[in-house]
């Protein structure tokens, strides 16, 4: 297999000695080439043909949202990740990024006392992206992925009646901003649940997000604080570095906020928040996995089910990443597979205490898979 051609785009010569040192030590990967600005990144393009690109954001002449809007805009599909700072200015940076078309980002060193460990920061958050957005096993780094991607399996038989949900609870991480940004705003106002929304993001850019998804919704979308109330309606967002999980109440549960051991590598992590809905509520949960790198939520997705519960995955076709999705269709923990823009309309259903009885099947795919890619 080829190595992965990959072209660094930043203003920082240190930052670009830095990634391509970095990237160059691994036999998977290849630096085809480096740029000082958007601009130049542009000229060469059809020249290099990279497979990815990892993109700074402030640069002269052209900075790393206008580059990405115009690769976008000359129709090229090439993976974008997206250098960022864990700041205000970062984050809105970052997620205007991500709207424009780019796929994933990672965050700079900083505070860190040596090259070394940047050089390490940037190994393991970066590698593994790459690998990730271009297909590859992952075999380095937090998430790992070895095995090549198995088929779906058909749901587990119920050994009991499902039952209709009182929470609606949703898992994603790469690709996710994207996709809830589409998904959430398909959801009434009126939605007669409480909605729990994992996404895999450190702090300062899990507030941003929710102010930009309450913008765009007629749900109401919050960053999660410790002991609110759940009521229909309100979506609660995990907050960076803080696990998400329900409380049960007498009347009402509340929103719990703790910073436990990561799960999956990850806090927040989306298995805690199921894990949690399905004690509290008793198994009358929905779940919704989203693309993702990893298989965090595939644990809590089984415990879903088990209890009574109901599971919808993004198919592989609109997933950036089939990573977590994949992992709970592959478990045979997905009542239903499907593309992102079927999703909206399946959560109405199985609130209103609808589902169907086999999984639907999408134009030229099987019932199972909802396409490939």
């Amino acid at each position: 297999m080829n190595p992965i051609r990959v072209l660094v785009v930043d203003d920082s010569v240190v930052v670009r000695k830095i990634v391509t040192d970095v990237l160059s030590e691994d036999r998977d990967i290849e630096v085809v080439g480096t740029a000082v600005n958007g601009k130049v990144a542009l000229s060469k393009l059809e020249q290099l043909k990279p497979d990815l690109i990892t993109m700074d954001i402030e640069m002269p002449e052209m900075n790393g949202i206008e580059a990405v809007r115009a690769i976008r805009t000359n129709r090229n599909r090439v993976p974008i990740i997206m250098f960022s700072t864990l700041t205000e200015r970062g984050a809105t940076a970052t997620l205007d990024a991500l709207s424009s078309g780019a796929n994933d980002y990672v965050t700079k060193p900083a505070n860190v006392g040596s090259v070394a460990q940047s050089m390490e920061s940037v190994r393991e958050q970066l590698i593994p992206k790459i690998k990730a957005l271009t297909g590859r096993p992952v075999t380095t780094g937090p998430v790992r992925s070895v095995a090549p991607v198995a088929p779906p399996r058909p749901p587990a038989p119920r050994s009991a009646p499902g039952k209709k949900p009182a929470v609606l609870v949703i898992g994603s991480s790469t690709g996710g901003p994207e996709a809830l940004s589409k998904l959430l705003p398909q959801l009434p106002a009126s939605l007669p649940v409480p909605i729990l929304l994992v996404q895999h993001m450190p702090p300062v850019f899990t507030r941003q997000f929710a102010q930009r998804l309450d913008r765009l919704c007629a749900l109401r979308v919050v960053e999660a604080t410790d002991g609110v109330p759940l009521q229909p309606g309100t979506v609660h967002l995990a907050p960076g570095d803080h696990h998400l999980v329900v409380r049960p109440g007498r009347g009402t549960h509340t929103t719990g906020l703790h910073q436990g051991p990561p799960e999956n590598f990850c806090r927040p992590a989306v298995d805690p928040l199921f894990r949690s809905a399905v004690t509290a509520y008793d198994g009358a949960v929905l779940g919704v996995v989203l693309t993702g790198m990893g298989a965090d939520g595939r644990n809590g997705a089984g415990e879903i089910r088990a209890a009574g519960g109901s599971v919808l995955a993004q198919d592989q076709a609109t997933s950036v990443v089939w990573g977590m999705p994949g992992a709970v269709s592959q478990a045979g923990f997905a009542d239903e597979i499907l593309p992102l823009d079927r999703v909206a309309d399946a959560i109405m259903r199985h609130l209103s205490g609808v589902a169907p009885t086999r999984l639907p099947a999408v134009a030229g795919t099987t019932a199972l898979t909802g396409g490939t890619r």
